[in-house]
């Protein structure tokens, strides 16, 4: 049986706990708190299903760039403390999300999701999204592809 993300957050959670790593405990359980929400606000529109890797990576994401914003504020405000505890959330987070594309393959998966939708103009860029969204969540920034896809396609 293959292993789930939510399946490798609850053993590392467990981990922590044993190792009494109270950090990394305490994003753990942010985590799975996360997941948990995520189930119980689906269960109000009627689904009963467990969410699944491409969900919980979606809200990998979320906190990622969420504690990305915090670690800006924090050093802003001088709190490098604060910013220092947000990093080592990131790291633990960023234990579970799968590896990140470089500049050259995101654009190469640009080009590749053009070619798959027939895209010729910048009203597709929704058909380019979707495609890179169910091909590579997690791996890329898609608030950074975004204008990328926009200029390709203004060319």
């Amino acid at each position: 049986m293959e292993t789930t993300l939510r399946d490798r957050v609850d053993t590392a959670l467990k981990q922590a706990m044993r190792d009494r790593d109270a950090a990394r405990l305490a994003t753990l359980r942010l985590i799975n708190a996360a997941i948990k929400d995520q189930e119980i606000a689906a269960r109000g529109t009627g689904s009963e299903a467990p969410l699944g890797d491409g969900d919980v990576l979606v809200i990998l994401g979320k906190m990622t760039k969420q504690r990305h914003e915090s670690v800006r504020a924090y050093e802003e405000a001088g709190r490098i403390d604060l910013a220092e505890r947000e990093q080592q959330e990131v790291a633990v987070i960023a234990e579970f999300l799968p590896r990140q594309l470089s500049a050259d393959e995101v654009n190469a998966a640009i080009e590749k999701a053009i070619q798959e939708t027939d895209a010729t103009s910048i009203r597709d860029m929704g058909k380019i999204m979707g495609v890179l969204k169910a091909k590579y969540t997690g791996q890329m920034d898609f608030g950074a592809v975004g204008p990328r896809i926009k200029d390709r396609m203004t060319q």
